[in-house]
């Protein structure tokens, strides 16, 4: 006879695989930051979660396609992140206290999000994902946005030169200042005698030197 769930029942299923879903999200985002995308095993997989391997291909169809999973998520939680961070801007300032406070600011959630950035850097810099477009889409979409948002501060604490200053100074600037970001990432990863807070002034004092000079410049 074919047994058939309650509602109650159904409930909990799917709320037990919400849970495993979100465990094997979690575990893979920790292990393949660390391991790298190749270096990840569904064995080591079953292991960080406890749960059997069944379950991997239950919730995703591939690795790669977890892969995808967790670029998605990290990339969501990460602009997220940092949406909230930027909330309720300084009005009043010179450039480089704006940027000073921007900056600060992606510097707490650059150290917040460190697995997801580690995992992002290990895909831009290898091909050992190219059998997983989407997650390589996603780096790509990620990359562009964190361009967009870091003209974005840029553009906003340079407001008072004017909108075409700004904009100009915004899109010439934008990016020195990510690589200037993803080294300070890269070098809070080997050399733990800086704080985020003091790599992220001294990007604002270098981005703003830049600006003032174009300003002085036109």
């Amino acid at each position: 006879m074919e047994t058939i769930e309650t509602p109650a029942q159904e409930t909990r299923t799917n709320r037990r695989g919400r849970r495993s879903r979100q465990e094997i999200l979690d575990a893979a985002a920790r292990v393949m930051s660390v391991r790298g995308y190749a270096g990840t095993s569904m064995s080591a997989l079953a292991k960080e979660t406890g749960l059997p391997k069944s379950a991997f291909y239950h919730h995703f169809e591939s690795k790669a396609g977890l892969l995808s999973a967790v670029m998605e998520q990290g990339a969501h939680a990460f602009f997220d992140a940092m949406r909230e961070a930027h909330r309720n801007p300084p009005e009043g300032g010179t450039p480089n206290e704006r940027l000073r406070w921007y900056l600060r600011r992606t510097g707490d959630v650059m150290e917040n999000g460190e697995e997801f950035l580690r995992l992002l850097l290990v895909l831009v810099m290898s091909r050992e994902a190219a059998e997983a477009p989407e997650a390589l889409q996603t780096v790509t979409t990620v990359r562009d946005e964190g361009r967009a948002y870091m003209a974005h501060m840029i553009r906003s604490s340079f407001q008072d030169a004017g909108e075409e200053a700004a904009g100009r100074i915004a899109e010439t600037l934008a990016p020195f200042g990510m690589a200037g970001y993803d080294g300070a990432f890269v070098a809070l990863q080997s050399d733990g005698g800086t704080t985020v807070s003091a790599w992220m002034d001294q990007l604002a004092d270098a981005l703003t030197a830049l600006g003032e000079g174009m300003v002085s410049a036109a």
